[in-house]
């Protein structure tokens, strides 16, 4: 039986398709916090905004969200939403439930995340934010920035569109995302491209150092002053100022910065008057400033003032499937063809979270094509797979993936080939993994990472 469906403006005046009529009450006593975009799909364009609750999805009509995705099981995942954060539970789904590329059972989901569920892509948009899905660039490269994840292509179109301003813009995002590149393709696309880029790395700079590095200095304005020197103000003028670190610098400096910000005016250390200067600012921080100006440790009024503008650069670990082209990339400017990889090695680092995000993935890139397979880094255990619901539906216990596309379907029996191939390797082997390689014809190390990745690592032969 299908529950009735009610609907509701919210405070922008948007209708929104609620779900069953029984959660009403819950929906007048608490505020929405968060609203579901569906992103695409049968039901795409589709927003159900989520008070504290739980929230099954599936294809089951009695689902509290229904999904008219074939490749979504009848109970495919559950949403809790609490006042402290949103947690999602595959209850058994045949096809896997994913959060940027990355297959989860039980995962803590930010507001922002990208879920996925069979073909259908499930957006979790925070409270206040408009509940419309970013166009998608038709790029794969920006600058020197590289994806074809949904992530990036949002990200590329936004910065098409802030390359073209002549506002301030604040880049977030942590250590190793490419904030340095982010910087100098909004130059390189921009309305300055034909005026300097000048890079200040400030927490490469000594704190007495500051001041002169910025704004310059005259001759004898303190010892080592022999001569005038222009700051990087004034040697970014007609062109773009980029500020990395921004989080690092002292208060006593943020001031000066923030009235050279506001007025485009600056005065050399030592010096009387002051000088104009025409230049675009671009800072970057892996800090969260926000929370510093909280903890007194940056100054409000400047953090506003540098964020006119923002971009976040998500990190490698959300967007997964952007490592092959980056895989390509690095070897192309190492002047590598795509063979000095091979298919095994990919697949390794496919696997691997990357904490160091793009600059670890280049750095290990160039050691295991001058090293061999050795020099991979060590692989996470990845969880057991999740047992499939026992809710009476027959389609729930296929192991094939058959509704999904061909590239994503391969890969999915792929690694269920592997995980059972090990296993049953291993035991005909008695566990000694020297031997299991020999058998299986494949190099003991890249053997070892393979048990590693899923699971079934042991002790020392």
């Amino acid at each position: 039986m299908v529950r009735p469906v009610a609907r509701f403006e919210d405070e922008d005046g948007e209708e929104d398709r609620l779900l069953r009529t029984d959660a009403l009450p819950a929906l007048r006593m608490t505020r929405v916090r968060v609203r579901l975009l569906v992103l695409s799909g049968p039901e795409a364009g589709q927003s159900y905004p989520l008070t504290p609750g739980r929230y099954r999805l599936g294809a089951d009509p009695a689902s509290d969200i229904v999904i008219a995705d074939r490749a979504v099981s009848r109970s495919h995942l559950l949403l809790d939403v609490r006042e402290d954060g949103i947690q999602a539970v595959d209850v058994g789904s045949r096809n896997g439930s994913f959060c940027e590329g990355m297959r989860f059972t039980t995962l803590d989901v930010r507001p922002g995340a990208v879920l996925t569920l069979g073909t259908t892509e499930l957006k979790l948009v925070p409270e206040g934010e408009k509940s419309r899905a970013m166009p998608l660039s038709n790029r794969e490269r920006f600058g020197n920035l590289v994806g074809s994840s949904r992530r990036m292509r949002e990200l590329f179109t936004l910065l098409e569109r802030l390359a073209q301003g002549e506002s301030d813009v604040l880049i977030q995002g942590e250590t190793g995302t490419g904030k340095e590149l982010c910087a100098e393709a909004l130059h390189t696309h921009g309305t300055r491209s034909k005026g300097p880029f000048v890079i200040v790395d400030l927490a490469g700079v000594a704190p007495q150092l500051l001041e002169s590095e910025l704004f310059g200095h005259v001759k004898g304005a303190f010892t080592g002053a022999q001569a005038d020197r222009a700051g990087a103000f004034e040697r970014a003028h007609g062109g773009t100022l980029f500020l990395d670190e921004v989080g690092e610098l002292p208060l006593e400096v943020q001031p000066r910065l923030l009235r050279a910000l506001e007025r485009r005016q600056v005065k050399r250390v030592g010096a009387n008057d002051y000088r104009a200067v025409n230049v675009r600012v671009v800072a970057a921080t892996h800090q969260d400033l926000e929370g510093a100006v909280k903890a007194g440790r940056f100054r409000g009024d400047l953090f506003h003032r540098l964020a006119v503008l923002r971009a976040m650069l998500p990190p490698l670990r959300e967007r997964p499937e952007d490592i092959p082209l980056l895989i390509d990339t690095v070897l192309e400017r190492m002047g590598k063809p795509p063979s000095a990889l091979s298919d095994q090695t990919r697949a390794l680092l496919t696997q691997y979270p990357w904490p160091g995000n793009v600059r670890e993935l280049r750095n290990v890139v160039d050691r295991v094509v001058s090293l061999g397979e050795s020099a991979l880094p060590e692989l996470p255990e990845t969880p057991s797979r999740p047992t499939p619901a026992a809710d009476g539906d027959p389609e729930d216990t296929l192991s094939l993936p058959l509704d999904l596309p061909f590239k994503e379907a391969k890969e999915r029996l792929i690694e269920g080939f592997e995980r059972d191939y090990l296993k049953t390797l291993l035991e005909r082997c008695g566990g000694n993994v020297s031997k299991a390689s020999r058998e299986a014809g494949i190099d003991r190390v890249y053997l070892r990472k393979l048990l590693r990745k899923h699971g079934l690592a042991s002790g020392p032969d």
